[in-house]
């Protein structure tokens, strides 16, 4: 590792990759992994990537309109004709490097059909295509010399430097480090742990929202969470597994604890109605039974198709014990994707300089109030590059000024953090901001949240994984229930 570096990329899912890749040689970039490398949200995508790549039978105003539709026509309109536009392009060039879509007989990459988009436009790798794109890119980056890579590090501290940032790590041996950069892009995923069930993996705890927050970066629509309405339903697992999108695109119905299909009382495009309508009808239809017993089945489908197109998904559910070539799939909502996060503008800048963000911890505003199955993938791909550009840009014109002295190591050392204040907060969360919120449960859960909060900034605890994880949990929760209680005013 050097003393300084021209761009930190905090991140190592589809954006933080795929960003640190858009580099020239003579650009030193850090790419900063807080657990192994392969360990994102986004290699637990599973569904695909939307991009108009057949013109023949779709447009990109297709696209936008489904895009808007999804979220509410609270889009940033500007923000979803770049992706669109630009986007399949991004998906190309992933096959260039290796990523293995799925092909039909003719050699052309297949493309299925998710809920909300009115054509068959999502390519994919059976059903892991996330971890077919991270495991590619993670190749190619391990072959660029002007990267250099730090797996199991955490980022504990972001703060302005003269000419960039210093980053306070906390290295794989425990070690403390601080590092300079001129230029940080911000990629370090969601907010997922910040429930009680997420589909999110074990790092997704709004550490990058919460330092670029700390450095006075505007945070937008932290409230606007997407509930995915089909998690697999074990109640032993906090992180549940996801069953895809695609599973009701190949035709799975949704049945009720009757065994009865019940979408289209809600909604005229049911099971493939967008996420969050299908979620509010999970959560109305238990209401009305009184019996959180759902499922997906798909069990009229021939075996064989079944296996094939959902390989990681029918092993999984083997291991709950569940065939879901004979058996229905017990499914249950839970907290899946974030819409908002840090502010930027269409080269992912973000309010505060040289400090860009990308994926899903950013808010560029395309996804709206929803997201549309199969735009995040696409999202940090065209963003990232984006700012991977800009940031060159820049740095052609940078005068060769050092970002400043680094500063001093700073105590670790401090009282042992108490115990169950994250078990607390994804408590307040699951309570009172769910699929349809709790409206009356907010001012309480945000007194508590902000008690936390001092707690930790002002209780001189030791800093290491669980501290700088509880804080961002607390902070990223007050900011959701302060903007939820200022809406409802």
């Amino acid at each position: 590792m050097k003393r300084e570096y021209d761009v930190i990329v905090v991140g190592a899912g589809a954006a933080g990759l795929y960003g640190a890749l858009q580099f020239p040689e003579n650009v030193s970039v850090l790419l900063i992994s807080k657990r192994e490398l392969p360990l994102s949200n986004s290699s637990l995508a599973q569904g695909g990537v939307a991009a108009v790549l057949d013109k023949s039978h779709d447009n990109f105003k297709l696209h936008i309109a489904d895009t808007l539709i999804a979220g509410k026509y609270k889009n940033n309109l500007a923000a979803i004709e770049v992706l669109v536009s630009e986007g399949p392009q991004d998906v190309l060039k992933l096959k260039e490097m290796g990523v293995a879509f799925d092909l039909d007989a003719s050699g052309k990459m297949m493309m299925t059909l998710e809920a909300g988009h009115s054509r068959h436009r999502i390519v994919h790798h059976k059903d892991s295509t996330g971890r077919a794109i991270v495991d590619a890119l993670i190749e190619k980056v391990k072959e660029h010399k002007n990267v250099d890579i730090l797996e199991n590090t955490l980022l504990y501290s972001l703060e302005k430097a003269d000419n960039g940032f210093f980053a306070g790590l906390i290295l794989d041996n425990g070690e403390q480090a601080f590092v300079g950069a001129k230029y940080c892009i911000m990629a370090s995923g969601g907010i997922g742990r910040v429930y009680q069930y997420t589909t999110n993996s074990a790092i997704a705890t709004g550490d990058g929202i919460t330092l670029a927050h700390m450095l006075g970066a505007r945070i937008k629509h932290l409230s606007w969470i997407q509930f995915h309405p089909t998690a697999f339903a074990a109640e032993a697992d906090r992180e549940r597994f996801l069953i895809s999108e695609a599973v009701r695109g190949e035709g799975a119905v949704l049945l009720n604890c009757d065994g009865e299909r019940f979408a289209f009382n809600y909604d005229e495009r049911g099971e493939l109605a967008p996420r969050d309508v299908v979620s509010n009808a999970i959560i109305l239809e238990s209401r009305k039974k009184g019996n959180e017993n759902f499922y997906l089945d798909i069990t009229d489908k021939d075996p064989e198709f079944v296996k094939n197109r959902f390989p990681m998904i029918y092993e999984r559910c083997l291991e709950e014990g569940i065939d879901i070539t004979k058996d229905r799939i017990p499914v249950f909502p839970c907290q899946h994707y974030l819409m908002g996060g840090i502010d930027v503008d269409l080269n992912a800048r973000t309010t505060v300089d040289r400090l860009y963000a990308a994926g899903e911890c950013s808010h560029t505003g395309v996804h709206g109030a929803n997201r549309l199955a199969s735009n995040s993938l696409l999202e940090a791909l065209v963003f990232s590059r984006r700012a991977a550009q800009d940031i060159t840009e820049k740095l052609k014109n940078d005068n060769g000024a050092s970002v400043g002295e680094l500063p001093p190591k700073e105590a670790l050392e401090g009282n042992e953090l108490p115990h169950g204040l994250r078990t607390e907060i994804r408590k307040i969360m699951q309570t009172s901001h769910f699929v349809i919120p709790d409206p009356s449960a907010v001012p309480a859960g945000l007194k508590r949240a902000k008690e936390i909060k001092d707690l930790l900034l002002n209780g001189h605890y030791k800093i290491d994984h669980n501290f700088v994880e509880a804080r961002s949990l607390a902070c990223v929760a007050c900011i959701i229930l302060e903007e939820v209680s200022n809406d409802s005013e």
